[in-house]
């Protein structure tokens, strides 16, 4: 592609150099670069790119972006820009050919429940037969591919890269997950979004974003700007949960058609005559469309949130009702996302994500209302993340928990014992006891909590104590399947970890 092509729409101040060539390929990651190559200098959040300049240059790159002064290589172009990271989302566009005009693009925003919402579209979506691929925090998909995931939203070169292949490969509709570090880092400001849907609003990330407020107007950005900016009208344009204040807020600050939902009468998608069980949810969904009734294997309150955000975004795509129904009792769950660890043992054990007390608090309600025993719950958090959640961590599970082992996520560079120093300061020692780990099999009335740092201790622990009517709940890293300590990252998965669990169990002459 021509230089003077690639460069349209970028906010360039000056060019030394050369311009005459194709550039052949785009990069930010100076490995990547090769001959013709163009190199972005990002200036990122621990490393500068403008310090790779010479090694980008030395790998074959004939142009280089950037911000900041540098010595400019020999037989290289220098294009100066003011913001080296917006200018990377338009060169990605403009490289690849603006792909997401071709596409329809939903993105989903909010602090818990993005993954299940971006599941349960894409089993609705499937049912109506259109061809989807979805970007997430599990994976990336489309068709037979399945990509890992190193961000739940692309960084914005790759973004626009994967979108050009979904377009190649005839996907019609695509499901982004949306964080707010994607829209404050210009991740999704190239891509024209046709529908955005916003689930809830908690605390997390205040580690990046430093308060609430800094952190809801990431995603009111979204709304406000980037969703419109896609230039594609649609009937509707927001999906939101009407029973969230900062959903409500959205819908006072953003002037764009909407529907919203929720178990409040004034939502235009609702849910009545609701029933919980460990088989799962039955429900009747209302609209102006009529009344759809609903059996879903998924289980709890938050799930039936996540339901009907789905449910609400086919609406407003114009999925007829019987597809809708069909999806949603098809979708069986989310990779560990209130996963059951093998169906038919006992004790019941699940594994979840949840890693903010929100949601943490939400999980431990819905089980809460199909309890026979006690609730064990074993979590931690993570470090080098926000610190301001692990008190609260810590209060939420003890507080919806008969007995809490608190245990290592991913320490990261912290040192775990501090990191779970912190989590007990949230644990009110008045009414939650602590006790030592072997003391826990002893525990016989009110509320206990222990701490072990190593985590497939904690695992084994929880579910040798638990009896046959209690309920284990393993929180916080859900799908992973590595912990990372120190800056190395080894093989860890919460569900092996706890079907090993139980195969002592068994082995040990308990089955229930």
């Amino acid at each position: 592609m021509k230089l003077s092509r690639l460069l349209k729409d970028v906010d360039v101040f000056h060019i030394a150099g050369e311009t005459d060539g194709e550039v052949l390929s785009v990069c930010y990651d100076s490995r990547m670069c090769g001959k013709g190559s163009l190199f972005v200098a990002v200036p990122g959040l621990a490393r500068d790119g403008h310090n790779y300049i010479s090694e980008a240059a030395a790998r074959g790159a004939r142009f280089i972006v950037h911000e900041k002064d540098f010595d400019v290589p020999t037989g290289v172009a220098a294009i100066r820009v003011g913001n080296a990271r917006r200018a990377l989302g338009i060169l990605g566009k403009n490289f690849y050919g603006n792909p997401s005009s071709r596409l329809c693009i939903i993105g989903v925003m909010g602090t818990n429940g993005k993954t299940t919402v971006a599941y349960l579209l894409e089993a609705i979506l499937k049912v109506a037969v259109y061809r989807v691929g979805v970007l997430g925090t599990v994976n990336y998909r489309y068709r037979d591919k399945v990509l890992p995931a190193p961000n739940t939203t692309p960084e914005s070169l790759e973004l626009q890269k994967i979108l050009r292949e979904m377009a190649n490969d005839g996907i019609s509709h695509v499901i982004a997950e949306v964080s707010s570090h994607a829209v404050d880092l210009g991740r999704v400001e190239d891509c024209a979004f046709d529908l955005g849907i916003f689930t809830n609003l908690s605390r997390d990330h205040l580690d990046y974003h430093k308060s609430m407020e800094d952190y809801f107007q990431a995603k009111l950005r979204f709304f406000k700007e980037i969703l419109p900016a896609g230039g594609k009208r649609r009937p509707y344009k927001m999906v939101i949960n009407g029973d969230d204040p900062w959903g409500q807020r959205i819908l006072r600050e953003v002037a764009a058609p909407f529907i919203t939902f929720g178990t409040g009468v004034g939502n235009d998608v609702r849910a009545e005559v609701i029933s919980f069980s460990l088989d799962g949810i039955r429900t009747e969904i209302k609209s102006r469309h009529g009344a759809v009734s609903i059996s879903s294997p998924i289980i709890g309150m938050f799930n039936l949130y996540n339901i009907l955000a789905a449910a609400a975004a086919a609406f407003a795509l114009d999925v007829p009702e019987k597809d809708i129904r069909e999806g949603i009792e098809s979708f069986t769950g989310v990779p560990g996302r209130l996963e059951r660890v093998r169906t038919g043992d006992c004790p019941v054990v699940f594994v979840d994500y949840a890693h903010t007390d929100d949601a943490l608090t939400g999980v431990l309600r819905s089980l809460s209302d199909l309890r026979k025993g006690k609730i064990i719950t074993v979590f931690g958090c993570g470090g080098d993340r926000d610190r301001g959640k692990r008190p609260l961590m810590g209060k939420a599970a003890t507080a919806g928990s008969d007995v809490t082992i608190v245990t290592s996520d991913n320490p990261r560079g912290e040192d775990p014992m501090e990191i779970l120093r912190e989590i007990e300061g949230g644990i009110d020692a008045e009414t939650v006891r602590k006790v030592l780990p072997e003391e826990l099999s002893r525990e016989t009335g009110g509320k206990s909590y222990a701490v072990l740092p190593d985590r497939k201790q904690a695992i084994a622990l929880a579910v040798s104590i638990a009896g046959p009517a209690d309920m284990v709940l393993i929180a916080g890293k859900g799908h992973e399947d590595y912990q990372i300590v120190g800056g190395m990252r080894f093989p860890f998965d919460d569900r092996q970890a706890a079907s090993e669990a139980l195969d002592s169990r068994r082995q040990s002459g308990r089955r229930g």
